[in-house]
């Protein structure tokens, strides 16, 4: 295969393919990033699935992940910081930017995601979104509308005030 999706310029099968097909275990945080994102790129679901922390793997949908990976063109990932995840630690954070476009567009997801090693394995805890934007589950009032709350005043001078 060619140059491997993480941007580490390595050949795939020298790279993050060893981890996604088991050869190895990833030996820092930042690997275990890598190969996730790779993961994501082939929609190697499995792979994501055992990488995820065991005490919240459950509530992982697998099905809309791969929905996801799938539906994604993906565009690169650049890795913005790292802290500790080495091969001696147990605990890790790496902070990154994953680009990849889809039918509403292109995107880039920013994330801080933390990682703990257990029992030897790098898994992947849980991730801190930056610059998602905000979608409202209901349309926005304007100041001058009638109020939500069917009281007949304007919303500025009901639930707005």
């Amino acid at each position: 295969m060619s140059s491997c999706p993480c941007g580490s310029e390595k050949n795939y099968d020298d790279c993050c393919g060893v981890y996604i097909k088991g050869a190895e275990k990833a030996p820092t945080a930042e690997s275990l990033m890598r190969s996730r994102y790779t993961a994501y790129t082939m929609c190697e679901v499995e792979y994501i699935n055992e990488t995820h922390d065991p005490s919240s793997r459950s509530q992982l949908d697998l099905d809309e992940v791969k929905d996801w990976a799938g539906s994604s063109k993906w565009n690169g990932l650049q890795i913005k910081n790292v802290e500790g995840g080495l091969e001696e630690d147990n605990r890790g954070t790496v902070e990154f930017i994953a680009l990849f476009d889809n039918d509403a567009g292109s995107h880039e997801h920013h994330e801080l995601s933390e990682f703990e090693k257990i029992d030897g394995n790098w898994y992947f805890v849980e991730g801190k979104v930056f610059n998602q934007p905000i979608m409202r589950e209901v349309p926005k009032v304007g100041r001058n509308e009638p109020c939500p709350c069917n009281s007949g005043k304007k919303y500025k001078k009901c639930c707005g005030a």
